[in-house]
């Protein structure tokens, strides 16, 4: 039954998919025309439509039949950022060059996107999980949010090229969605001369560009924690070595370790010099991000992934660390501030973070309980607020880690979210609601 429904499924997409490719508005307003003047016209007694449905179909045939003589040959670079944002339109350059002997004109440039649609896995994995929150299976139903468009890219019109002629032509996509959009070709086509079908040559011309998830306005927070010792200093909190922060120099003293020797020093001052550091008290926070959602393409976990990036963004990491916690393939804990990395970093693996469905929410509670010990507070972004996940922030408070807890939910079901043992601290308890959620974020405020 599943087969079948994504057999359908893809062949739908796949022929809307070429219908918007090929025709103009204007002639994808001519096909409704035939198909409702074929449907009217199966009773032939009816000769108005059926003269209609005739007249139709010879214009399309007509269209069809001017566009057989478009031959051209182009080459093409794509000149992409490195960066773009879901939801913030992406403009970038592509040079056209002539490569025919003829003038070219009246030409239209659309560049190609890898096919995202969902694998059959996919595709049924969201099924059965809309099924648990509606009830039943439909054959006519098809998951929310599909096809899972990356993004849209804007047709764009070519100026006149002479043979051999080159020319700047400025596109502009629309990412829907975070993760890599994977360009394939593009496709360089002319209208006929009734504007109704574009005939179109094709060229392989790959690409990439990494968009990053969206972000919301956080208002500046007092949050969780305060500054606490680190053994080690930054380099070894950071699990990148076990050098110290460098303080002063001084005379050397019996029982020094000959690698905090400062040889030009000893040089110049004609007796032994040895560097001296010092251990660091500073803030840490562990952002901690619950990817266990039942649906592997649910608005609920793309909203879960803003709020992480959002408050990557928010937090000021030049005088503290931030710690990403979240379980993937495997655990993982990413740190950025403090010359560790960048924001930026954090954006770009948030941009690749993918719902768990196979793995246990006990892997991100004795993750985050491991690290617990290491950072003055931790913000908890969940999707849900059952009892493992307040399992985990009860244990987390009787280690007196100073805690804000958001849970993100469907619309319409925050009231029905009860604070439980977070009832005592309500000012770092939110709920925040899918499609709601910038309002929600822009409610925060005061600390543990």
């Amino acid at each position: 039954m599943y087969r079948l429904a994504y057999r359908i499924y893809r062949l739908w997409t796949g022929l809307l998919r070429w219908v918007t490719r090929r025709f103009t508005p204007a002639g994808r307003a001519l096909l409704g025309g035939l198909v409702v003047a074929a449907i009217a016209g199966v009773d032939v007694e009816v000769s108005l439509t059926h003269q209609l449905f005739c007249l139709l179909l010879a214009v399309l045939l007509v269209a069809l039949l001017g566009s057989i003589g478009f031959q051209a040959r182009f080459a093409a670079e794509r000149i992409l950022p490195r960066f773009g944002s879901v939801g913030l339109p992406l403009s970038y350059h592509l040079v056209l060059r002539n490569e025919s002997g003829r003038f070219q004109k009246g030409l239209l440039v659309m560049d190609e996107l890898a096919d995202h649609r969902p694998t059959l896995a996919e595709f049924t994995a969201q099924i059965q999980a809309d099924d648990r929150q509606i009830g039943s299976f439909r054959l006519t139903k098809a998951p929310q949010k599909m096809p899972r468009d990356v993004g849209k890219v804007k047709e764009a019109e070519v100026p006149a090229l002479p043979p051999g002629g080159e020319t700047e032509v400025m596109l502009e996509l629309l990412p829907l969605r975070r993760g890599v959009v994977r360009f394939t070709g593009l496709s360089v086509g002319r209208p006929d001369p009734l504007g109704l079908y574009k005939a179109q040559r094709r060229q392989p011309l790959p690409g990439t560009v990494l968009i990053l998830p969206k972000r919301y306005f956080i208002p500046a927070l007092a949050l969780p924690g305060t500054h606490k010792y680190q053994q080690g200093g930054v380099a070894l909190a950071a699990s990148i070595g076990e050098s110290e922060e460098f303080v002063s120099l001084r005379d050397y003293r019996p029982g020094d370790p000959l690698r905090r020797i400062h040889w030009k020093s000893w040089a110049k001052a004609g007796k032994p010099i040895v560097k001296e550091y010092q251990d660091e008290f500073f803030v840490r926070h562990a952002l901690v991000l619950d990817t266990f959602s039942d649906a592997p393409d649910s608005r609920r976990f793309e909203e879960a992934v803003s709020v992480a990036a959002s408050f990557a963004c928010a937090v000021e990491t030049q005088e503290s660390l931030l710690d990403l916690l979240f379980v993937g393939a495997q655990a993982y804990c990413f740190t950025v501030g403090r010359g560790v990395a960048h924001t930026e970093q954090m954006l770009e693996v948030l941009a690749g973070v993918r719902a768990c469905l196979d793995r246990p929410f006990e892997d991100l509670r004795d993750l985050v309980l491991n690290h617990a010990g290491l950072v003055s507070g931790c913000i908890l972004v969940l999707l849900q607020w059952d009892d493992p996940r307040q399992e985990l922030v009860r244990r987390l408070k009787l280690l007196q880690v100073p805690l804000r807890v958001l849970v993100v939910a469907e619309e319409g079901q925050a009231g029905k979210i009860e604070p439980g043992l977070m009832r005592d601290q309500p000012g770092v308890f939110q709920v925040l609601e899918t499609g709601k959620v910038e309002e929600g974020l822009a409610r925060l405020g005061g600390g543990a």
